[in-house]
């Protein structure tokens, strides 16, 4: 048990992180708007996870300008893809320990 322990990230413990690595784990990128929109959260909220997300290297940002307004996109990283996976993995193994 204490093998599959070291696996489960304490950075995904919280559910607005969880859900925006799984978002970015099935999409290629996603803008802030959008996943405001998915997780139901508000700006202030959503952007303090995101910099919890970024300070691991487990999310990149992307800024542009559309049409001449600001536009921020995330897209997960290679490190955050698999301490995402190795999370899922872990909580799998406890889940199916007997």
């Amino acid at each position: 048990m204490k093998n599959i322990l070291k696996n489960i990230n304490k950075v995904f413990d919280h559910r607005i992180r969880l859900a925006i690595m799984s978002a970015l784990m099935v999409n290629d990128f996603l803008e802030f708007k959008r996943l405001k929109e998915l997780l139901g959260v508000t700006d202030g909220n959503l952007a303090s996870h995101i910099k919890a997300l970024e300070k691991e290297n487990f999310i990149i940002t992307e800024k542009q300008f559309v049409n001449k307004k600001p536009n921020t996109r995330y897209k997960i990283s290679s490190a955050g893809r698999k301490a995402f996976k190795n999370h899922l993995h872990a909580l799998e193994q406890l889940l199916n320990q007997e």
